[in-house]
């Protein structure tokens, strides 16, 4: 049926919702595996090693291994995306997610650590194709609501896998290797639909096309946009080599680091890496360390991975459904709420795990005898105040950086995932107190960085809006 000039707007926009919708359930299929891999990689691990004692594998160091390189890829991944288009580097990259999981169900020191380097690689081109993706099917006005969505749907990823876990293992003091084998089969299935699900993905219409460059006047500027941000980028009219795109992107991250802006947000992205690292694997195995919480700390691991999902998908629904309420009161009053919550859960973990949990099993007590509840509502409040961070990060880059979204989302991951790799470096050999104190001085410097871009963001767009009147 031929569609009407009336109904392309219409259909325009059901196509951007169908990619984001869509966008967000693939991710969320792919981090099943991954984000459960990561929260039980050091128990599963561990208790891998009590039975073969050839094993010399380590879960913090295969972590800090993913996070660095996938920090020296960020620098590459905007070239890849401009050379071969968001989708596919999409698709490659969600394959590598795919095989650094199987390679769990029968683990090997080699194949862990190359897995390791493989999926750094795969985590830069997939976050940085993803940022295109999201931004290219977005406005200014729907921006907000979009990342929310999206992150919303990317932490249901937390619940699957940690409810099996926490079922399956109930009452278990360790993981035999039937527990392993069994969870990693169907984790790595679940992320290989993921993968294949992502050639479902739409091309962004051609308005969207045309909004991103109907601003500008530079040739260059234009190729630019046309090769780094067309979701699949196949129009043979616009297309310029790859090699030469590829250069360009790598040069245009170059000189948007140097910015003034990206600089100080830079500090904000560095402090979503080191909350990162705590959260997603420094946490659940301090709980799972901590014997003062029972003789099912193994489970506890599973149900504060369950909590800290709970936690995100709140907090990125309540920024998706109000995401233009959110725009109008501020994205700095976002971000000062999820700072307040960080402050809340450190104080709380502070309190109710062991100084030395992150070290290893510990029978020793915190300021108060360790408990259940506040363990587990630890990992909400984390996952909330996690969500607070990201959506706005994702929110404020979609506005700012429109016309160069590969590299400012590149630029993003850079200094995410560089904290990261910092943070599972030393989360083997600093006591907690230290880590929590380390999360403080960044959460409140990368907030207050974040407050000085978005106040100049706003007042650039209250000047843009009274020349235009």
């Amino acid at each position: 049926m031929e569609v009407t000039d009336d109904e392309r707007p219409m259909l325009s926009q059901r196509v951007k919702n169908y990619n984001v919708l869509l966008l967000g359930v693939t991710f969320m299929l792919v981090f099943t595996g991954f984000q459960t891999c990561g929260m039980a990689e050091q128990t599963v691990l561990d208790s891998y090693k009590t039975n073969h004692t050839d094993y010399k594998g380590d879960g913090f160091t295969s972590l800090a291994i993913i996070y660095t390189v996938f920090a020296a890829a960020n620098w590459i991944s905007p070239s890849i995306v401009a050379a071969i288009g968001a989708k596919y580097s999409m698709i490659i990259s969600a394959l590598t997610y795919t095989l650094y999981i199987a390679t769990f169900i029968k683990p090997i020191t080699a194949t862990l650590y190359a897995g390791s380097v493989l999926i750094g690689i795969g985590a830069a081109v997939l976050w940085t194709g993803q940022g295109v993706f999201l931004t290219v099917n977005s406005d200014d006005s729907t921006m907000g609501r979009n990342s929310g969505i999206f992150w919303a749907l990317l932490q249901c990823s937390l619940l699957f896998g940690n409810l099996y876990e926490f079922f399956a293992w109930q009452g278990k003091s360790s993981i035999t290797d039937h527990d392993r084998i069994q969870l990693y089969i169907v984790l790595t299935a679940v992320s290989g639909i993921g993968t294949l699900l992502m050639f479902f993905l739409r091309t962004s219409p051609k308005s969207s096309y045309a909004k991103l460059t109907n601003e500008s006047d530079d040739p260059d500027q234009l190729k630019q946009i046309a090769d780094a941000s067309l979701v699949e980028q196949n129009e043979p009219e616009i297309r310029e080599g790859a090699g030469k795109a590829a250069w360009k992107a790598f040069v245009g991250a170059l000189k948007l680091f140097a910015t003034r802006d990206m600089l100080l947000l830079s500090i904000t992205f560095f402090y979503t890496g080191l909350e990162l690292t705590f959260f997603s694997g420094v946490y659940t195995t301090c709980v799972g360390a901590t014997k003062g919480l029972g003789p099912d700390t193994v489970k506890l691991v599973g149900l504060t991975g369950i909590f800290v999902g709970v936690g995100e998908i709140l907090g990125g629904l309540t920024f998706g459904i109000f995401g233009k309420a959110t725009a109008k009161i501020g994205r700095e009053v976002v971000v000062i709420l999820g700072l307040t919550v960080h402050l809340v859960a450190f104080f709380l973990v502070f309190l109710n795990i062991p100084d030395n949990a992150p070290l290893g099993d510990t029978h020793d007590t915190a300021y108060i005898q360790p408990n259940e509840i506040v363990a587990v509502g630890c990992g909400l409040l984390l996952g909330f105040a996690d969500a607070c961070f990201n959506t706005q990060c994702y929110s404020i880059i979609g506005v700012m950086y429109a016309k160069d979204s590969a590299p400012a989302f590149a630029l993003f991951k850079f200094e995410q995932s560089l904290a990261a790799a910092c943070g599972f470096f030393y989360s083997r050999h600093l006591l907690l107190k230290y880590q929590l104190l380390i999360m403080v001085v960044f959460g409140v410097v990368g907030t207050l960085s974040f407050m000085k871009v978005q106040m100049a963001l706003k007042r650039r767009q209250r000047l843009e809006t009274n020349e235009e009147t």
